[in-house]
């Protein structure tokens, strides 16, 4: 009998990639959607395209207890990852009043529908380094104390403790991975890393001749999304639930990045990147650098690809997106 697995944010960047992993452990795999991805299915499922047909996807809202409760019913999943979320920072301080609503309450929602249908179904809470924001150590470990420097990083906070709180008081199977940045050509263009690497593709191929950046000293631990699912695979297969970072444990500045992803299209960065205050933060986080050793002990993970290999990746993968003539 297959193992039944549920996703929320099934047809993001992480979705995509975690549900490939599960599909080739043979489980049973179940996504939640939204209604309008239905409706628009070559933008909205664009991600899992490629295996729709090996998934059970489920129409829900994450700010819709009854209907997150109905697709747990229905599922009756033995593994939870929820991942769904509004991720984008800088959209979180432009519409805080939604980020929080729907990153708070939809995690309470699904712990609250597996608390009362599926008690013994393991849960996994997607964190993120967002909730170190202005860091009271580096690197940051499990055991740093949190300061987010945005509604995003802030409601990730909340979603963190109703997990610990539901593992403590319910002594539910409910673990969080404090995720670092991680990226891949999956990654949706709003993001500092796909911005880059798409606008580099356009400019070699003479579709712009800039790309505006708001920061270029921002220094983050920039990881490979297809490395981080694997790793959240392995918190639900302990045999007690609990938090860990996952990280590579290096860190990179847009600088930098920038100087990789144009010489690998063999162009000098300094001749198309503009800074543009437009871009930046009320609120900046400068430096992100996880130490990730107690997932690397206990769980036994570790990354794969290096950020040469990333950003390069991305960087193929985008000259040959718009050379197919797809547009942002």
């Amino acid at each position: 009998m297959a193992r039944k697995a549920l996703i929320t944010g099934i047809t993001g960047q992480d979705g995509s990639y975690l549900s490939e992993l599960l599909l080739g452990k043979g489980y049973e795999v179940h996504g939640i959607i939204r209604r309008v991805a239905i409706e628009a299915p070559q933008h909205h499922l664009s991600r899992i395209t490629h295996i729709e047909d090996d998934l059970v996807l489920h129409p829900a809202s994450m700010e819709s207890f009854p209907s997150i409760y109905s697709v747990v019913k229905k599922v009756e999943p033995e593994e939870c990852y929820h991942l769904a979320a509004q991720s984008f920072v800088a959209t979180s301080f432009q519409d805080a009043f939604s980020t929080l609503n729907t990153n708070i309450n939809g995690t309470h929602f699904i712990l609250a529908a597996l608390h009362d249908l599926q008690p013994e179904c393991r849960f996994y809470f997607a964190g993120s380094s967002e909730m170190f924001g202005k860091v009271q150590e580096v690197p940051q470990k499990e055991t740093t104390r949190f300061h987010p420097r945005s509604p995003y990083g802030i409601s990730k906070v909340a979603g963190y403790d109703l997990t610990r709180n539901y593992r403590e008081a319910y002594e539910m199977h409910a673990s969080s991975g404090i995720l670092f940045n991680h990226e891949s050509p999956r990654r949706g263009f709003e993001f500092v890393t796909r911005k880059i690497t798409s606008h580099v593709a356009r400019i070699k191929l003479g579709m712009t001749d800039h790309v505006a950046i708001g920061k270029l000293d921002s220094k983050r631990d920039w990881g490979h999304s297809r490395d981080y699912v694997q790793a959240m695979h392995m918190m639900l297969q302990q045999d007690e639930p609990d938090d860990y970072v996952v990280a590579t444990g290096e860190t990179h500045s847009i600088r930098e990045l920038c100087e990789l992803a144009f010489a690998h299209a063999d162009l000098d960065w300094q001749e198309f990147v503009r800074v543009d205050e437009r871009f930046l933060r009320p609120a900046e986080v400068d430096l992100l650098i996880g130490d990730a050793s107690k997932a690397r002990k206990i769980l036994g993970w570790e990354k794969q690809t290096t950020f040469e290999g990333l950003i390069r990746e991305m960087v193929d993968a985008d000259i040959e997106y718009f050379k197919q003539g797809r547009n942002l």
